[in-house]
C-alpha cells in the first residue's frame, strides 16, 4: 500500500500542477426543494496526436495509476479513459495487455476541458 499512500499524499499538495479533481471546478446547483446537485461534467473529444503514447497495460495498471504514472496527477485518469473508449466501460481498470492510448500534449486536453465546462 505504500505506492497507494504516496499518491494520496501527492494528491493533497497545494502545487498539484493541474489541480484537475473531478469537482474541482464543477458549479454546484440547487433545485426547487434546494437541495443542492453538480452540474453535469462533459468530457472533450481528444483527437490523436504524434506526440500521444502507446502503452500495453498490465493486470495491475489503472487509470489513475497511468495518469500519475505520465502526468503526476492522479486526477487526470478521465483523459486516459476517453482516449480508449473501447477499454473503459464501468471500471479504472481497463484489462492487461491491452494497447492503449496516453495522450499528449496534456495542456490541449486540459484547455478543451475548461472550454466545454466553461
Amino acid at each position: 500500500m505504500p505506492m497507494i499512500e504516496n499518491l494520496v499524499e501527492f494528491c493533497k499538495e497545494d502545487d498539484n500542477k493541474y489541480n484537475m479533481g473531478r469537482y474541482t471546478r464543477t458549479t454546484i446547483l440547487k433545485n426547487k426543494t434546494g437541495k443542492q446537485f453538480y452540474q453535469r461534467i462533459v468530457y472533450p473529444n481528444i483527437p490523436r496526436s504524434n506526440q500521444d503514447l502507446y502503452v500495453f497495460t498490465t493486470d495491475e495498471d489503472r487509470y489513475d495509476l497511468l495518469a500519475f504514472q505520465y502526468y503526476k496527477d492522479a486526477s487526470l485518469w478521465w483523459v486516459i479513459s476517453t482516449a480508449n473508449p473501447q477499454y473503459s466501460g464501468a471500471s479504472l481498470f481497463p484489462g492487461g495487455g491491452l494497447q492503449i492510448r496516453i495522450p499528449f500534449p496534456i495542456q490541449n486536453v486540459i484547455n478543451d476541458f475548461n472550454a466545454v465546462n466553461g
